[in-house]
């Protein structure tokens, strides 16, 4: 019997398909490093006990690497049989698909294990563990392509907590940031690993926490970093050092990602420092950084920040807070899940707290708004600190050995 589908039904189908598309989440902080997915048809409120838990894992070892997901397979890292392991998964399932050792396991009394996201870059990918092993793995024989010390390579010296960054990758490059006196921040060939260009900053700074993002901004197409000492810009093509700012950071750990939007970029630390405003201006070949404003209502320490329609969100210290980008004026502060990680998705914000509760909350600047809770179960004893992931219609929550996954979807 021939079935006879209505014009209206067609467009309810079409709609809905096209509401709950799938999105790749391909690497640390999103497919575009801005702690955004563009996923809709989420839900906009969760039951009194959250959101479906549809599976959870064991066995994927120590560490605080979150979650990335490609063609439906997930990748993490994590100490187990005494080393640095990268892990496949099955995204519906959990099921661990594969595992690839890149070195011995990085410990640390905070908690052991790599602290980086893997890199998806079509059939490879890359990794880099927290004594500063840098891998590039094929995603279908499992097997190490290349491998690199990169702290060995650039005379670089291990952070106190570890190497944390999580590689960017940039059409046949490599960006990573050893911080030794032979490299700030180097660009790798991606196929081989042999070095493209070095840049070093005049006071050499060692590496930061956090991992490098692309902008224009200016004109001028370049890399900025966040390390031990001052937020950088790189010219992409060839490494050379184009400006420098110390407004947002502190002796101690500069871990927060910079935030990028137009000509403007935003950093952000704790240790009491807070947050600076940046504008990028190009004249001919050099970039000035135009110091805008610096707050200390912002005083974001590892849990990441993302700009929605002009406002950031990000936690100060154990505040949840929400400010106006443009004058660093406070629109609200709510304590909710107290300090942690934060992702946003279909106007709303997925808050991790470290100790463990998780909220959804309207990415609304005129108010707070809470329309969710709940605990994450099978806590560890450390902190909850890799960043929560949405993908294809789906939360991920890393702990340690634990990996948990809930349905979001409408």
């Amino acid at each position: 019997m021939r079935r006879i589908v209505s014009a209206g039904v067609l467009s309810l189908l079409f709609f809905t398909a096209a509401s709950l598309h799938a999105e790749e989440w391909t690497q640390f902080r999103g497919p575009h490093r801005d702690n955004r997915s563009s996923e809709t048809g989420l839900l906009t409120s969760w039951p009194e006990e959250g959101p479906k838990l549809l599976w959870t894992t064991h066995g994927i070892g120590e560490g605080f690497s979150t979650v990335s997901v490609s063609g439906g397979t997930l990748y993490t890292m994590g100490n187990l049989d005494g080393q640095e392991q990268v892990f496949a998964l099955n995204e519906k399932t959990g099921k661990i698909l594969w595992q690839t050792a890149i070195g011995e396991a990085y410990e640390q009394g905070r908690g052991n294990g790599p602290r980086g996201t893997p890199t998806i870059d079509g059939d490879f990918l890359y990794v880099l563990g927290g004594s500063g092993n840098l891998a590039c793995i094929n995603r279908t024989t499992h097997d190490v392509v290349w491998k690199l010390n990169i702290l060995d390579e650039y005379d670089g010296e291990n952070i106190k907590w570890g190497i944390s960054e999580s590689v960017l990758i940039d059409g046949d490059r490599l960006i990573c940031t050893p911080g030794g006196s032979k490299g700030t921040v180097v660009a790798l060939d991606k196929k081989t690993g042999k070095e493209i260009w070095t840049s070093i900053t005049k006071d050499k700074a060692r590496a930061g926490y956090a991992s490098a993002v692309i902008t224009t901004a200016g004109g001028v197409k370049q890399y900025v970093q966040f390390t031990s000492d001052a937020t950088i810009g790189i010219r992409a093509d060839n490494g050379q050092f184009l400006w420098s700012n110390t407004a947002s950071a502190n002796p101690v750990a500069n871990c927060s990602t910079a935030l990028l939007t137009g000509d403007y970029v935003f950093t952000a630390s704790g240790y009491g420092t807070g947050g600076a405003l940046l504008k990028l201006n190009a004249d001919g070949d050099s970039v000035e950084s135009e110091f805008m404003y610096k707050t200390p209502m912002m005083k974001n320490h590892h849990g990441g920040m993302v700009i929605v329609d002009g406002y950031i969100y990000g936690a100060n210290n154990n505040v949840w807070t929400c400010m106006d980008l443009t004058t660093g004026d406070v629109k609200w502060a709510e304590r909710s899940v107290g300090k942690g990680a934060l992702v946003y998705a279909d106007g709303h914000l997925y808050l991790r707290g470290e100790k463990g509760p998780v909220a959804l909350v309207e990415a609304n600047p005129e108010k707070f708004v809470e329309t969710g809770r709940f605990d994450q179960p099978e806590r560890s004893d450390y902190n909850a600190w890799p960043h929560p992931v949405i993908a294809d219609g789906k939360l991920y929550l890393r702990d340690m050995d634990v990996l948990l996954c809930y349905d979001v979807r409408q």
